[in-house]
């Protein structure tokens, strides 16, 4: 069974933990957290990119030259896609780039993500994380002090003084334990979550 050390907010070692085995002690599928992460960025994509096709072009409506005769190839607008400002051949136009997974598909990949970060000894467990108050440098004294740079800080619910700490630290970003992200979770290098806020995962994910 997979375990993860819990420590304190001073960074202390308090104890270890076991962890569930049917969230994170799985066989990771890579196949399936590929499509999720490539999911997470499709759905990101504002598609708003629009370039004018050469019907759209301002110009051209006259014949540049007649069609025999002149020596030259034969054109029919100076608005052609092989003319400078001519028009771009299938043009791309505003659209939605969003698509769902399946369910089972993307609960997969969150317990293979989850599997991989607790194989690797990346999860660090904290009994409570909690700070009396809003102020960034208590927050990375604390994650100095746990030896964590790129991570993801899991809290039960939303915790304001948690995440206006953490939102000015590069590379830290913080969530709550019902709306993980497999994206997020592949893109640090390490997972530290509340005590509390394991448990629902291991109770919603199992």
């Amino acid at each position: 069974m997979p375990k993860a050390n819990v420590v304190d907010m001073t960074g202390q070692q308090v104890g270890e933990i076991e962890l569930s085995e049917a969230v994170f002690g799985i066989e990771p599928n890579e196949a399936v957290v590929h499509a999720a992460v490539v999911n997470h960025l499709a759905n990101r994509r504002q598609g708003t990119q629009s370039a004018l096709t050469r019907s759209e072009v301002r110009g051209g409506g006259r014949k540049p030259w007649r069609q025999k005769g002149t020596g030259r190839a034969r054109q029919g607008s100076i608005r052609a896609p092989q003319w400078t400002h001519g028009g771009v051949v299938f043009a791309p136009k505003p659209r939605d780039y969003s698509y769902r997974l399946n369910r089972k598909v993307r609960r997969l990949a969150l317990k293979s993500a989850l599997s991989a970060k607790a194989a690797e000894g990346n999860i660090t467990v904290v009994d409570s994380l909690e700070l009396p108050e809003i102020k960034t440098k208590s927050m990375k004294t604390f994650l100095d002090a746990v030896g964590v740079q790129k991570a993801v800080l899991i809290t039960p619910e939303v915790n304001e003084n948690v995440i206006k700490s953490a939102r000015n630290i590069p590379g830290v970003m913080t969530t709550t334990a019902r709306i993980l992200s497999v994206y997020d979770i592949v893109n640090a290098n390490q997972l530290v979550v509340d005590k509390s806020a394991l448990a629902i995962i291991e109770e919603v994910f199992a």
